[in-house]
């Protein structure tokens, strides 16, 4: 700082002496001039001499005050630190203080566990002192009762287990019976539940289908046109449909038999267009009769369709559609067999839903369950087999197919929907009004039933009772005891299982009396 003063001083020196030069040589050599330049050189210096001085001073004062300023901060910033130091070694002193505190405890924890540690050790050894006499003792008297009892411990151990075993398999026999006399009450009561709430909110119409129909016309005038030449007319109707024409005395009507309904009704069909056209003649009977068939087949086709909607079944394969048509004109013991399928899949999706079962699935089943009935062809294999089988072949679930093939028990039932299956059935058809037979057939099948009683031994009568739904057999009371009466029944109902078909089921009832007669004279 000092340099720079003396340059300034030096400078502004310099530029005095060069303005006195200058002045001199521009004035001339004048003396006058020259002596008030150098005077005023002088006071020039003087002043640059004194500011210089003054600036020195004030820049040394400077650097003194930012001397300090800087010293004092500088000690202040020390002083924080050194709080700051001084604080954390109180702290470490006070933490080192607890440590130790800490220390003096675990030391004294120490010694209590060695303490209790050497007392354990000698209860310990005053417990196995103990339990070398008690072995001992035990031993002893062990050894004491095998010589009274004559028994060795394992065998007086073997006999203790036995005894153990056969109070326990008592209790639990007594347990186990108890349990299965519960779950067969509740069981009966739930399943009963169930069929009658189905049964219940399952109404459906019962029609008998006939083997004959009856052909209304406005005149009797008609049945010559109908008989024809010679009977050449009614003869080439009766072989193009397949059916018996019976033209009687009955009045306006005329009666088409045969035990095929598609054949009837494209019979009575082909009647109705004849007498409308009025051209009736061999060639125009087969013609008529070759449309109608075309258009029956159509008709089937619209049938299965519609019951599948009105079920609500979907992805039905085609030809499954069509024999479910085919349904509606074909019976079973006079019981339309589509208006039993249909009864048949509402009871099976009531039951499904009421077990949580899949409903949609049980409903299908049902509705499918008689579908071999209706196969065009002819097959050796009972219905319900063929039924599984095309249910098979046209990709239906495994447990549809097994439901269908097992609701007459020909195969094994696998799944829930099987049973539920061969239920609805039993239910459709054993309903008061379902079906009707035949009064011979009928009447054959009582024979039977009562026929296959009376082949066992001890059995003295047998009368088939409620139409053939029960069966009560008087026994001696010599030969069976009442104990083999219950084997008896038992034995009846699966030889009718095996032996007789039937709808519904067949209640067996055997009753044996005992009388003791004696005379007082």
């Amino acid at each position: 700082m000092g340099e720079s003063i003396y340059i300034i001083i030096a400078g502004l020196i310099g530029l005095g002496i060069g303005a006195l030069v200058v002045g001199f040589f521009l004035k001339g050599n004048n003396k006058k001039i020259e002596e008030d330049a150098k005077e005023k050189a002088k006071i020039i210096l003087r002043e640059a001499e004194m500011n210089a001085e003054s600036l020195k001073k004030d820049r040394i004062l400077e650097a003194k005050e930012k001397y300090l300023k800087l010293k004092s901060e500088f000690e202040e910033e020390a002083n924080k630190k050194k709080a700051i130091i001084i604080t954390n070694e109180n702290k470490l002193k006070q933490k080192e203080q607890v440590l130790s505190k800490e220390l003096e405890q675990v030391k004294r924890k120490e010694a209590e566990l060695e303490s209790k540690k050497e007392n354990l050790n000698a209860q310990m050894h005053s417990v196995q002192v103990k339990k070398d006499e008690l072995d001992r003792v035990t031993s002893q008297r062990i050894a004491d009762l095998e010589k009274i009892a004559n028994l060795t411990k394992e065998e007086a151990r073997e006999q203790l287990v036995e005894m153990l075993k056969d109070e326990a398999n008592t209790k639990a026999s007594s347990h186990i019976k108890d349990i299965l006399d519960q779950a067969k009450l509740s069981a009966t009561k739930q399943a009963k539940k169930i069929v009658l709430d189905t049964i219940q909110r399952t109404a459906t119409e019962h029609a008998i289908e006939n083997c004959v129909s009856v052909f209304n016309i406005e005149s009797d005038d008609i049945k010559g046109k109908i008989i024809g030449r010679e009977g050449r007319n009614i003869r080439a109707l009766e072989a193009a449909t397949g059916v018996e024409i019976v033209v009687d005395d009955t009045p306006e009507a005329i009666i088409i038999s045969g035990f095929d309904p598609v054949r009837r009704e494209v019979a009575r069909l082909s009647l109705h267009r004849l007498v409308q056209d009025g051209r009736i003649h061999p060639a125009r009977i087969e013609e008529v009769v070759a449309k109608t068939e075309k258009n029956i087949e159509e008709e089937i086709v619209e049938i299965g369709e519609r019951t599948c909607i009105e079920l609500g079944i979907h992805g039905l394969h085609p030809e499954l559609i069509r024999m479910v048509g085919r349904m509606r004109f074909r019976s079973s013991y006079g019981q339309n067999l589509l208006q039993h399928s249909k009864e048949v899949a509402k009871l099976c999706a009531t039951m499904a839903a009421e077990m949580g079962l899949n409903a949609k699935m049980a409903k299908r089943a049902g509705l499918l369950h008689d579908i071999g009935k209706v196969y065009p062809e002819e097959a050796e294999l009972p219905h319900a087999i063929l039924g599984m089988e095309l249910a098979k072949k046209y990709k239906e679930h495994p447990e549809v197919c097994n439901a269908i093939g097992a609701h007459h028990d020909e195969i094994e039932m696998t799944s829930m929907i099987s049973p539920i299956v061969q239920a609805s059935d039993a239910i459709s058809g054993s309903r008061p009004g379902a079906r009707r037979e035949i009064m011979d057939s009928y009447i054959k099948r009582l024979k039977d039933l009562e026929d296959l009683a009376l082949s066992f031994d001890g059995v003295n009568k047998c009368f088939a009772m409620q139409a053939g739904r029960e069966l009560r057999v008087l026994v001696d009371a010599d030969n069976v005891s009442d104990q083999t009466a219950s084997q008896l029944s038992f034995d009846i109902s699966q030889k009718i299982e095996k032996e007789m078909q039937y709808p519904g089921q067949i209640k067996i009832t055997v009753i044996r009396e005992m009388r003791s007669v004696s005379y007082a004279k």
